[in-house]
């Protein structure tokens, strides 16, 4: 077999081997990049892209730990918790409940702000969460990992492919800052609460590390996945994600940092703002276009977000009993519950899904040392030899995370500024 056949045969496994990642990114973009980073551009221009990097950066260890440590044992991160610890498993539990609601909530309500924004004629937004979430539920029930995976690759190509050219457009134009304007420092106790808000989420929350090891194993279940073309998915879907994060806080520097726009804090009025970017610089024509990829985008991640957490919590709850092994019907269950818990916060809650949301992203970050250890610990003893690069990250990681969280809650028991 000469040597164009074999790389040929080895690109086809990896392709054959993709879906988890992308998945991941999918779930990621939907809250911390195209609402957070495009905000931390809008705020403080370029100033937060050095946070940026070295959130994704020293989180990257702790994150391939999981589509690692299933790819290597067959087992999810989940049960591996559960064989360091039960504490650990009702902690994971607990946040990944209040996670589910209030994340399913925020996505479907970003959904239904973006087709209130467009389509003809008043809207309750009640009324078009209700039917982004039934939609959701009916398609996961009909086929829940096929769904989520041939979406994820739509969704992200389509994403990826207009934001960036969003950017290119806009550097081309030129920065829109005023020549009055006054540049605000992010460097201080004030802006404390916001960076850590960013980085809570950025790339995506801890517990997207067990997510994503179940999204491996279910993969794993439909075809054979090798651990090298596991983990090419996973640096493919991670990567990628990083660097739209970056993208999209290009897009809030260049085209609203200085302009005199009032940056709207809240997602769903900032979506309206985010589309008018778009259309701003790579011309009215591509309106309807971004609005449909943002809504495109912000539902492939209330599909991801439903089905992996659904998934964690079902796997879960089973470790915590001793129960057997889970079948297709407890998944619809898990389904079901997180969109109607979800839709309950929308109905009775929603003037304070903001605040809960960035609770979640606060709650996120505060907890992301503890199961980043837990992930570490998992993998050590692996049949893989971690390298001493990724052994060294690891170590840093969990310093400039334990570092940052420690600071977060000394200043907020108001002992320091």
């Amino acid at each position: 077999m000469n040597e164009q056949t074999v790389n040929g045969s080895r690109w086809r496994s990896r392709f054959k081997a993709m879906g988890p990642g992308i998945m991941m990114a999918s779930a990621a973009v939907g809250g911390s990049h195209i609402i957070a980073s495009t905000q931390a551009g809008a705020l403080y221009g370029w100033q937060l892209a050095l946070i940026i990097v070295l959130a994704n950066l020293f989180k990257y260890p702790f994150f391939r730990f999981g589509p690692q440590y299933t790819l290597e044992t067959g087992k999810s991160l989940l049960e591996g918790y559960a064989e360091k610890g039960r504490i650990y498993l009702w902690v994971f539990f607990v946040l990944n409940l209040f996670a589910t609601v209030i994340n399913t909530a925020a996505v479907s309500m970003l959904c239904a702000a973006i087709l209130n924004f467009v389509l003809p004629g008043e809207w309750s937004v009640n009324g078009l969460s209700i039917a982004v979430l039934a939609s959701a539920v009916l398609l996961l029930l009909v086929g829940p990992y096929r769904t989520v995976d041939g979406m994820s690759k739509i969704i992200m190509v389509s994403l990826t492919v207009t934001t960036v050219a969003a950017v290119i457009v806009a550097a081309l134009n030129g920065s829109q800052m005023q020549a009055d304007f006054i540049e605000p420092s992010p460097w201080n106790l004030g802006a404390l609460a916001f960076i850590v808000a960013l980085m809570g989420w950025m790339p995506a929350p801890i517990e997207i590390s067990a997510i994503n090891s179940m999204w491996v194993a279910a993969k794993r279940n439909l075809e054979k996945v090798s651990y090298q073309d596991g983990l090419f998915d996973f640096n493919v879907g991670y990567i990628g994600t990083a660097l739209l994060a970056l993208v999209f806080l290009a897009l809030g520097a260049l085209v609203q940092y200085g302009s005199g726009t009032e940056v709207k804090m809240a997602g769903g009025a900032y979506i309206s703002q985010l589309i008018n970017m778009y259309a701003s610089t790579i011309g009215e024509w591509s309106r309807w276009l971004v609005t449909f990829i943002a809504f495109a985008c912000m539902y492939g991640t209330t599909i991801t977000v439903i089905d992996g957490y659904s998934r964690t919590n079902m796997e879960s709850l089973r470790l915590i009993v001793g129960g057997e092994r889970n079948t297709n019907r407890i998944l619809a269950a898990w389904i079901t519950f997180a969109a109607v818990a979800g839709l309950c916060v929308i109905l009775f809650f929603k003037g304070a899904v903001l605040v809960m949301l960035k609770f979640a992203m606060i709650a996120s970050f505060v907890s992301t040392p503890v199961f980043a250890w837990l992930n570490l610990s998992l993998v050590r003893k692996g049949s893989h030899k971690l390298q001493p690069w990724l052994m060294w990250l690891a170590w840093a990681g969990l310093i400039y995370l334990s570092s940052f969280t420690v600071l977060f809650l000394l200043h907020q028991g108001k002992l320091i500024g």
